[in-house]
């Protein structure tokens, strides 16, 4: 269960940075900025993201304004792996997790 998010992976002009487009409105009409995963200890749906591309690694900030996702990558770092962590953030029960039942 979960929602499957599309994304689109856009390369910019300024090396490092990376756009992603999803098929999903994160935050509104608001901007929200990540420096580091202490950024990123709400509660909205933009924090989880936030959270998740952090723990991905090899993220230096992370910029979200509605349905798009900047991403400045750390110093030599790829972006191998970032479009599918941002496609999987709201899959809740993967093949091979066990769901634990209701209270």
């Amino acid at each position: 269960m979960g929602q499957p998010v599309t994304v689109i992976e856009k390369p910019t002009s300024t090396p490092g940075v990376i756009r992603y487009e999803i098929n999903r409105t994160v935050t509104g009409t608001g901007h929200e900025v990540y420096r580091s995963i202490d950024d990123a200890q709400g509660d909205a749906p933009s924090d989880l993201l936030g959270r998740v591309l952090f723990g991905h690694g090899g993220i230096a900030s992370v910029h979200i304004y509605g349905n798009v996702i900047t991403v400045h990558l750390a110093d030599g770092a790829a972006s191998t792996g970032i479009r599918e962590a941002i496609e999987n953030v709201y899959i809740f029960y993967k093949e091979g997790v066990e769901v634990a039942p209701p209270a």
